[in-house]
């Protein structure tokens, strides 16, 4: 159980309190006066940051919010200060809401600056929003669950030879949507997955994704697929074994989940991803560099954009790295 749900089922537990908004303080090692709170009789489970009067907060880009509530209100124990609150009025969505709130809290734990702290709390909410919009969905697309499939087979093999855990999770940074798929400092790695008859072909989605502009490294990672129904492994089995190699380490676990949920992975989907599994037919790295076959963005005439094409991997023979030279470049 997460540091957040332990807080949130004492409160609970407070049988004195009966009505209003009972906070305790996240931890002392936040900087920010950062609090996790819960509304009786209601239940609803909040996190909420105490901040000077003289900070201007807009929330109104919120207000239609279904599943959760943002508050801006006097804070009631501390003249001179305001109260941001985020609510949750769905308990059934706790879940997810727990580990977006751990995620809030770590992006402000050293934040002193309250202007800077609202920006940084607002924005990195904004992201999460739409998770919620997602959370409601029908789960991921064929092509959705393949591409996922592909960046965890890439992120076990980068797990299993480093035991840097947390390090190398953050080093993912396709569940964000990112550019490219996995980035740190000088180097990044960009995730193709194919299948079917298309396995000799990958689709470059923008002038940016080959582009070695600001890196030093840049490999692409073609994994070819073979879709089979209730054999193989599955997009869940990936997930769990993931979550094994991550069991001594509650933050990197914790910090999986999360990314997990940017990529649009809930589990009350998991039953959907249970009867298609998948066999490696081959998987191979490729250095870009020189004459690659790539469009960079610098080669873009002015008034081009959206730029998308794709690249046959036969001509690429020259530009194959062997996986253990590959992972001796990924410093993290």
């Amino acid at each position: 159980m997460t540091k957040i749900n332990q807080i949130w089922d004492e409160l609970a537990n407070d049988t004195s309190f009966k009505k209003g908004l009972l906070l305790r303080r996240y931890s002392g090692s936040v900087l920010p006066d950062v609090f996790v709170a819960i509304q009786q009789p209601e239940k609803l489970l909040c996190i909420a940051t105490s901040i000077s009067e003289s900070i201007e907060v807009n929330i109104s880009m919120f207000d239609n919010l279904q599943e959760i509530q943002i508050d801006f209100f006097p804070d009631y124990n501390q003249k001179g200060k305001n109260v941001l609150l985020f609510k949750l009025i769905n308990n059934q969505h706790r879940d997810i809401f727990s580990v977006l709130c751990e995620d809030l809290i770590s992006s402000i734990t050293n934040e002193t600056n309250e202007k800077q702290l609202v920006k940084t709390i607002l924005n990195r909410f904004e992201k999460w929003k739409s998770l919620f919009t997602r959370m409601i969905s029908e789960g991921l697309t064929p092509e959705e669950q393949r591409g996922l499939f592909g960046e965890l087979y890439f992120l076990r093999k980068f797990l299993l030879c480093n035991n840097k855990l947390q390090l190398v999770l953050n080093t993912w940074v396709g569940s964000a949507r990112e550019v490219r798929d996995f980035q740190m400092n000088n180097w990044a790695v960009e995730v193709k997955t194919t299948h079917g008859n298309n396995h000799q072909k990958v689709q470059i989605s923008s002038e940016r994704q080959l582009d070695i502009t600001h890196l030093e490294k840049l490999f692409l990672y073609h994994i070819s697929l073979e879709k089979v129904q209730e054999s193989g492994e599955t997009l869940n089995q990936i997930v769990a074994s993931i979550n094994d190699l991550l069991a001594t380490d509650s933050i990197a676990s914790n910090r999986f989940k999360s990314k997990l949920y940017e990529a649009g992975y809930f589990d009350h989907h998991i039953d959907l991803y249970d009867s298609t599994g998948y066999f490696i037919r081959q998987d191979t790295f490729y250095k870009v560099e020189d004459n690659f076959p790539r469009i960079q963005e610098n080669e873009i005439r002015s008034g081009v954009g959206d730029v998308k094409y794709s690249i046959i991997l036969s001509q690429c023979e020259a530009y194959k790295q062997p996986e253990v030279s590959v992972f001796e470049n990924l410093t993290v």
